[in-house]
């Protein structure tokens, strides 16, 4: 992200406190590839901006393909009737044609007014007048896509806003079924904390399996493990239910496998640098939570660097294969077997 994801839940939050407390920008330019930090802003000057007595006047929901700029433009100009404010909100903003005319507007807001540009899976052109004039005049929301080794780490920030502290294998489990997607894990999240009991505050690897139906002992994540640890019977029995799964994608696993190598990899040549890394050298090549530390630690003898090597090309061979290149008869889940019967036997 361009500041970093931190950064980003920061600013959001506290544009949410600030709304909920009446203070509000002119103007907020809401846009990036993740949803979910945009949805939360909008959401909020949606639900805090007006009383509902307030919105039938003075309330104006449009959608970026229905409108030009000229009638945002008229919108935002108009004064309010019996309020102290108006809002404007333009969702889906990217479908627009002439979205940097609204520049023209942002370039002098009125303070009666609070325009909302809300893009979704797109951003402004960061080179043009309607960014950098909300730069100055309002708020700009940058929200990207969290890579996937980063989530872990973003659904322990999130759980701590809810006053929970997520166990390291919980977080590692809950990203591996949710992917990058925010939404999801807050949707996730919120179905849990009605199963929780009360005064529960520490979320484990069992809370997730139970309450959100991830299975951890048949996972991508579990598989990594028992690879790191050349565990063969169960790495096996492991990729025989993955590849049996109606869910199931080799592309996906592959890409699961590579992040995993990769950093067994990367770590290898740290080791190679430095017999006695420190904490921060590992956390800065392997982008995990210490707890995890000592698997790595097992995998990268397991896998010295040329047999590490060895993996990546299998996987690069499997990714192919998975894709419908050469596999011949091969079904999903004999591919993911013989894939991981063949890493085990580097």
């Amino acid at each position: 992200m361009a500041k970093g994801f931190v950064e980003t839940d920061t600013l959001c939050r506290q544009i949410v406190q600030d709304v909920r407390n009446g203070v509000f920008s002119p103007v907020y330019l809401l846009m990036g590839d993740e949803p979910y930090y945009v949805d939360m802003v909008c959401d909020a000057v949606l639900e805090h901006c007006l009383d509902e007595s307030e919105r039938d006047f003075n309330q104006t929901v449009c959608y970026g393909a229905d409108v030009d700029a000229d009638a945002v433009i008229t919108a935002a100009r108009r004064y309010p009737m019996f309020a102290e404010r108006q809002l404007v909100v333009v969702k889906e903003a990217q479908m627009m044609k002439s979205l940097e005319e609204l520049a023209i507007y942002c370039q002098n807001p009125l303070e009666s007014t609070v325009l909302v540009i809300a893009m979704h899976g797109a951003s402004a052109d960061k080179r043009k007048s309607l960014y950098k004039t909300v730069s100055k005049m309002g708020v700009v929301v940058d929200s990207q896509t969290l890579r996937d080794f980063e989530m872990p780490k973003w659904i322990s920030m999130f759980y701590r806003t809810k006053g929970l502290n997520i166990a390291p294998d919980a977080a590692a489990l809950l990203a591996e079924h949710a992917g990058t997607d925010m939404n999801k894990i807050a949707i996730e999240t919120e179905k849990m904390l009605k199963n929780l009991l009360e005064g529960v505050t520490e979320v484990s690897a069992a809370d997730i399996e139970k309450n959100v139906g991830i299975s951890r002992q048949f996972s991508i994540f579990e598989l990594t493990k028992e690879l790191s640890m050349k565990n063969s019977a169960k790495a096996l029995r492991i990729a025989a239910y993955l590849g049996s799964s109606a869910k199931f994608a080799m592309p996906m696993a592959v890409s699961a496998l590579f992040t995993h190598f990769n950093r067994i990899l990367k770590y290898g040549a740290l080791l190679m640098k430095t017999n006695r890394p420190t904490g921060e050298q590992k956390s800065k090549v392997l982008g995990v939570n210490p707890y995890f530390f000592s698997e790595y630690d097992t995998a990268v003898r397991n896998y010295p660097l040329p047999k590490c090597m060895t993996v990546i090309s299998l996987l690069r061979e499997y990714d192919y294969k998975g894709k419908g290149g050469d596999s011949g008869e091969a079904t999903p889940a004999e591919l993911m077997v013989e894939l991981t019967a063949r890493i085990l036997n580097v």
